[in-house]
């Protein structure tokens, strides 16, 4: 893979971005990726321009602080190069889009039925979620949905190469990722 791929993370704790980041940092090295990581109060216009690929990582149950600050991610919408988005990642790309967010608590293991071959993944997949919140993405006319079931699991943007799971591929399903950084 040529280019940058810019992890971005969405944690107002500092402690919570050995969760949600560093299992991706550790997935990007072990691929040979080029990266860099930022805290998205602090992108500027450059990341956005080296950044080939970008992944806006998940938070914990109890951050909602970017949900606050949406105006400074609103570049997603007209960022032009690929973007994945898990759990609180794929909640900001729905708002942005013109989603709400509505509420329900998932922790553990779940099967999801991922359907149309999701970065290889078909069938029942066994993922971990982790959200207390979720976007509605069949009320979005722009993404096409990848799973079956009431909430939105993994998404992709009609046009664009927008991704998101709300589930967290980088706990259990880690060639979903490696199948992006590769796109």
């Amino acid at each position: 893979m040529k280019g940058r791929v810019l992890l971005i993370s969405v944690s107002k704790e500092k402690l919570h971005k050995l969760e949600f980041v560093k299992p991706i940092e550790d997935i990007l090295k072990k691929e040979g990726v080029n990266y860099s990581i930022r805290d998205y109060r602090e992108i500027k216009k450059e990341d956005l321009e080296k950044s080939s690929k970008i992944i806006i990582c998940g938070t914990s149950l109890a951050d909602f602080e970017y949900l606050s600050n949406l105006d400074r991610l609103s570049w997603i919408k007209y960022f032009d190069k690929p973007i994945f988005g898990i759990c609180a990642g794929m909640q900001i790309i729905g708002l942005v889009y013109g989603g709400n967010l509505k509420e329900k608590t998932e922790i553990g293991f779940y099967n999801e039925k991922l359907t149309k071959g999701f970065f290889g993944f078909n069938g029942v997949v066994n993922v971990y979620h982790l959200h207390n919140k979720y976007v509605c993405f069949s009320k979005l006319k722009d993404f096409k949905i990848f799973n079956q079931g009431e909430i939105s699991q993994a998404v992709k943007h009609k046009d664009k190469e927008i991704y998101g799971t709300l589930f967290h591929p980088e706990v259990r399903n880690k060639g979903i990722i490696e199948g992006f950084i590769h796109l």
